[in-house]
């Protein structure tokens, strides 16, 4: 049995008590300030709710958070993070599946959270709302962001009473953290990850990277991401140190990275292109890096080559995987003087499953699985880090397949074997895309789009690395573009509201009477 997240912080607080544990611009914590005020955070929750399931965290990424985040796993709860910053329809729809399905009945907040509270307040039927903001003056070093939030006064506070470990370590297959996927429909998808899952990755990216409390790990992905549990806990389980990456640090990230003294690099590949338009990516600027992960989206082997020019002295590294199998589940090592030519398409392999997951590939359409697998197919992984299904049952409908005696899921990735390399990415088989290291379906993008009043019908193509929607107006008539772009960051996460909206007469259909998408790539590439 690995450890649980909670029993590899709780160690490293007593190794290492005095090293740094959180860089969040002025607020420094030792993981002794660390571990104190994530216990104060568990007996608040404990106080609240003896023996919760699962505790949403609605705050803002930083120091808060990831205090926030780590008491409620010494609650014993599962973490549920939820952003602040997106739209709040959005954060509804997350909230009442967690609440629904994971048994969500304590909901941390920060001033950002507490300000959404108003518009969460249908949601909020049995939960209790506990404000981290709201501890003694002089109990932490931000107590001038004591003040009561202002739109609920009668709210609980997180307390100054510390509170020793639960008695008893949750099990292998107790969950650590839900994560919220896109949906067809606009509900959202709950992921639940157990201990056993997130422990075995982080076995194996410790076994890979040699982590210790002389690191640096960036910070950059939102929390509500899979990848954010990798920056926190592959960090913490180490002794070193996590450093929160605001957008302005790309601007000059060299500068950033000397100050902060950044040895582990993690991030989407689009955050190359944030890097690429400060002094970031200049030869020999990023000295200090001796690790660079991608993860998100797919890896451009040009980007791989200008970040190891910037980075000489770092492994440059591109990993894959969807949420469902916790964080990543396939990694390739790049090597600049000898990879850039068995890039398919221009993008960097995702080379071979981590020890202890297996592949199989299906070739298109439905049937049985073949005796030989083919070079080329979907991509299907089984093993310890495999979750066991999503929260609402009816989501896991055509995501596994039986085989062999075991259950393997369904990517819906397109794959192909390449002798030497591993596997490589060819793109998505149905609809799901990566942009900016967020996974979102096209459906879900098509139906925000329908609730819209101008908006009758509407297809989104994903189109040469962007977002195209064609729509057909109602009988009033279109709007214009950007004001239906605009009203769609309602519903949207800003990465997901097309780059480009084109109203038409009528949407084009195939032969058999669908929606012809081949036809409306085209158009949208031909559009540029």
């Amino acid at each position: 049995m690995s450890p649980t997240l909670s029993a590899r912080v709780r160690r490293t607080l007593r190794r290492h008590p005095d090293r740094t544990a959180v860089q969040d611009g002025p607020t420094v914590l030792s993981y002794r300030e660390l571990g104190a005020r994530a216990d104060r955070v568990a007996a608040a929750v404990r106080a609240a709710h003896p023996g919760p399931a699962a505790v949403g965290v609605l705050a803002e990424r930083g120091a808060q958070a990831y205090t926030a985040l780590l008491g409620t796993l010494f609650a014993g709860a599962a973490m549920v993070p939820l952003a602040p910053e997106h739209p709040p329809a959005r954060t509804r729809g997350a909230l009442a599946a967690a609440v629904a399905e994971a048994g969500l009945s304590v909901l941390l907040v920060d001033r950002a959270g507490a300000a959404l509270l108003p518009e969460l307040a249908g949601e909020l039927t049995g939960v209790t709302v506990l404000h981290l903001d709201r501890t003694p003056a002089g109990d932490a070093p931000d107590a001038p962001d004591a003040p009561d939030a202002p739109d609920a006064p009668d709210a609980p506070g997180v307390t100054a009473a510390p509170t020793p470990p639960a008695g008893k370590e949750p099990g292998d297959d107790t969950t650590a953290y839900v994560l919220f996927t896109s949906g067809s429909t606009g509900r959202p998808k709950g992921v639940p990850i157990s201990h056993g899952n997130v422990g075995h990755y982080l076995d194996q990216v410790q076994l890979r990277y040699a982590f210790d409390h002389r690191d640096v790990f960036s910070q950059t992905f939102d929390l509500t991401f899979d990848l954010a549990v990798f920056d926190l806990f592959a960090a913490w389980s180490a002794g070193a140190s996590v450093v929160t990456v605001r957008p302005g640090a790309f601007v000059n990230l060299p500068r950033f990275a000397a100050r902060t003294g950044l040895t582990v690099w993690f991030s989407a590949p689009s955050a190359i292109g944030a890097v690429r338009r400060g002094p970031g990516l200049a030869p020999d600027t990023l000295p200090g890096l001796r690790l660079s992960l991608f993860c998100g989206e797919a890896l451009l082997a040009e980007d791989a080559a200008d970040w190891q020019r910037a980075a000489p002295g770092s492994r440059v590294e591109n990993l894959y995987g969807p949420t469902e199998l916790t964080i990543s589940c396939s990694v390739f090592g790049w090597d600049g003087d000898a990879r850039p030519e068995r890039c398919v398409n221009g993008v960097v392999p995702i080379g071979d499953l981590h020890d202890g997951l297996s592949a199989l590939l299906l070739p298109p359409g439905p049937g049985p699985v073949p005796a030989d697998q083919p070079e080329q197919g979907e991509l299907c992984v089984t093993g310890p880090q495999l979750f066991r299904g999503y929260l609402d049952r009816a989501d896991d409908t055509g995501r596994f397949v039986e085989h062999d005696g075991r259950r393997w899921y369904r990517t819906g990735d397109l794959v192909r074997r390449v002798p030497g390399v591993g596997l490589c990415y060819l793109g998505r088989i149905d609809q799901q895309v990566q942009i900016g290291g967020i996974r979102l379906e096209l459906p879900e993008v098509e139906w925000a789009l329908r609730q819209i009043e101008p908006v009758r019908q509407a297809a989104v193509v994903y189109a040469a690395g962007r977002l195209v929607a064609f729509c057909t107006p109602s009988p009033g008539g279109p709007d214009p573009a950007a004001e239906v772009r605009q009203r769609l960051r309602a519903f949207l996460p800003g990465p997901a509201v097309p780059q480009d909206l084109r109203w038409l007469s009528e949407l084009p259909l195939n032969v058999n009477g669908k929606v012809d998408r081949r036809a409306l790539a085209l158009l949208a590439t031909e559009g540029r």
